[in-house]
């Protein structure tokens, strides 16, 4: 018995729309992780790019549960010395949910040039239009 490897993938992207009204943050991003790394489809391979893109809306009503919104504390530096600053959670969820969603989600992908790749067929918009018509995508239902 032969083991069937995709050769040529890049050609069978697919595009989701992914609506984060109501959802809670972790839940949602493993969601996406898992359309970004191809994890749903038969041909899954881990040192591919098998994965789809996903285009996520409402980004402004994402949820977060417990007190995160007051605890959690999001990093970020400057590159240098004494750039270190800090944000809540909650801060940046009315600030720039955005990049709260893209960064849960990057976490939950493969920290080499593989996950790089797979990191930018990833849409995040704030409300509820987005520009990517032209791909044709289809509605993805994400659990809650």
């Amino acid at each position: 018995m032969n083991t069937l490897l995709p050769t040529d993938v890049k050609k069978n992207h697919q595009w989701h729309v992914v609506d984060a009204d109501g959802q809670v943050l972790g839940r949602l991003a493993t969601r996406v992780a898992t359309l970004l790394r191809g994890k749903h489809k038969p041909l899954y391979t881990t040192f591919l790019d098998v994965g789809d893109g996903v285009i996520v809306i409402n980004a402004e009503k994402i949820r977060v549960t417990g007190r995160k919104a007051q605890r959690e504390k999001v990093y970020r530096h400057s590159g240098y010395p004494g750039g270190l600053r800090t944000d809540s959670l909650g801060t940046l969820l009315k600030e720039k949910p955005e990049r709260v969603i893209s960064d849960a989600v990057r976490g939950m992908l493969p920290q080499t040039r593989l996950g790089e790749r797979m990191i930018r067929r990833l849409r995040v918009y704030k409300g509820a239009e987005h520009a990517h018509a032209a791909q044709k995508p289809t509605k993805a239902e994400v659990t809650r």
